[in-house]
């Protein structure tokens, strides 16, 4: 794994941040964590790497419910994005509404996960997360960035 590989994460609660930060220290992940508060910045954060040819995500955390452009948004941008709709992407809702979790499968999430509202359920859903996608599941090796 190269020092450049990063996790994104799409929070705009700092609380809900802060459990993210402490899973991934729990979880022993050597990825650096960015953070973006809504699905614009996501996107334009995105963006700026694709423009200077920089390392993309190895994973995407993305809260549906940000404010300005959502997760809802910055979702369907990404999988329908040759560049980025590889990035596994993991949705995080506080939301467990049925329109929800289809619109994002829809969208082709890689999963979606309900936020426990009480901390150390939270925290373990986090970890859980890290250990399956970082230490456990087969990625991309690299960003699919079209032929000029």
């Amino acid at each position: 794994m190269s020092a450049a590989q990063s996790v994104m994460v799409v929070e705009d609660n700092d609380e809900d941040f802060e459990t993210v930060v402490e899973a991934a220290r729990r979880t022993g992940i050597p990825h650096r964590l960015h953070r973006a508060t809504s699905g614009g910045e996501c996107l334009g954060m995105l963006q700026a790497s694709v423009q200077s040819h920089s390392p993309l995500p190895a994973l995407l955390l993305l809260d549906l419910n940000t404010p300005g452009d959502d997760g809802r948004d910055a979702l369907r941008l990404i999988k329908t994005s040759s560049q980025l709709r590889a990035i596994p992407t993991v949705v995080l809702s506080t939301s467990a509404n049925p329109r929800d979790v289809d619109f994002c499968y829809a969208m082709h999430a890689n999963a979606y996960h309900t936020k426990p509202v009480s901390h150390p359920a939270h925290l373990k859903i986090m970890q859980d997360i890290f250990s399956y996608w970082l230490n456990c599941a087969l990625l991309p090796s690299g960003p699919l960035r079209e032929k000029p």
